[in-house]
């Protein structure tokens, strides 16, 4: 089987899109691969962060893999700073890494917006995100189009490193996920749905109940048209809208369009509410019974044990290729 590697930060609060583009498509792959999945909680500390709500946060993104179907006895689950081959793999790669390609770093440009005075951290968190996949010779990561950039910097260091060292990571390759599934903003559906959106009208969080998502549906930009039709550039709003409908209720967007023909939005988005509330209240129930359980804390703690075992096989590669006396501890 595949390996397959991916992980999600714990800041701000998971949403449909993050369920959509991630979440649900790691339960899909947990059946296809050897997937590992982490809670990148070392990367949220690239900008300052209350602790206390860091480790609420964490532990609340672990619980929500659990709670949207991720299997224990299937997928590998951790939190990134319980394994700490990471850090110590990130440095080794940050001295194979170039100043050229962080600088190119488009992610960096926007979240740093030029200041002087944003963390180290930031600027070269890329590279540890690299060593997250290269540790676990990952053949293929799940990758949006705002990480296609970062993934490729992974496979760079990897071949560079290999050429440099000898052959001892695997480059892995893209695993581009199904059209559709990049969510837009409710309040502004030109722009990719965001965990730190300023306004909570632009996402549905997984944990929002029932009459919060009805509202923020009921709110959502559409247009003048009142026309219910698929074409993201002439109508971003409703077919944004459609996308997530779809993609909950596995019935095609042409399908949706001529059963909505003639009908205005109004009707459109109760419908769509009552699709979105139905999919996430099992998983908020399912939700809460795991925090109250010490389950999530067991399969997090098996779940490091693994990823601790495989990450030192290859960061032990790493330390011996780059010439460093082995450990006598």
């Amino acid at each position: 089987m595949k390996r397959i590697l991916s992980g999600i930060q714990p800041t701000g609060n998971l949403h449909l899109g993050n369920y959509l583009g991630a979440l649900k498509r790691f339960v899909q792959l947990q059946d296809e691969a050897d997937c590992y999945f982490c809670v990148v909680d070392l990367h949220a500390l690239t900008v300052p962060r209350d602790p206390a709500d860091l480790r609420d946060k964490t532990m609340e993104v672990a619980t929500l893999y659990l709670a949207a179907g991720l299997d224990p006895e299937k997928v590998t689950m951790f939190i990134q700073s319980h394994v700490r081959a990471h850090t110590e793999a990130s440095w080794m790669l940050e001295c194979v890494a170039r100043i050229g390609e962080l600088n190119r770093m488009t992610q960096f440009k926007e979240k740093g917006k030029g200041s002087d005075s944003v963390s180290v951290g930031l600027y070269t968190y890329p590279v540890l995100m690299a060593s997250d996949i290269l540790l676990y010779q990952a053949d293929a990561v799940p990758v949006g189009e705002d990480q296609k950039q970062h993934l490729e910097l992974s496979r760079d260091l990897a071949q560079r490193f290999n050429r440099e060292y000898g052959e001892v990571l695997t480059v892995p390759q893209p695993l581009i996920g199904e059209v559709g599934a990049r969510i837009m903003g409710l309040d502004n559906p030109e722009k990719k749905m965001s965990k730190s959106a300023g306004s909570p009208a632009n996402f549905i969080a997984l944990l929002d109940d029932p009459d919060t998502i009805v509202k923020k549906i009921k709110r959502a930009v559409t247009d003048s048209e009142n026309v219910i039709r698929y074409a993201p550039e002439e109508k971003p709003g409703i077919s944004n809208l459609l996308v997530i409908y779809s993609l909950l209720s596995g019935e095609s967007i042409p399908s949706l369009e001529q059963r909505y023909q003639g009908t205005g939005y109004g009707q459109f988005k109760r419908d769509l509410a009552e699709v979105v509330v139905d999919h996430l209240v099992p998983i908020q129930k399912r939700y809460r019974e795991l925090r109250q359980s010490g389950d999530v804390e067991r399969v997090l703690k098996a779940g490091a044990e693994q990823a601790s075992r495989v990450a030192e096989e290859t960061l032990t590669k790493m330390r011996d290729a780059m010439g460093l006396v082995p450990r006598m501890v």
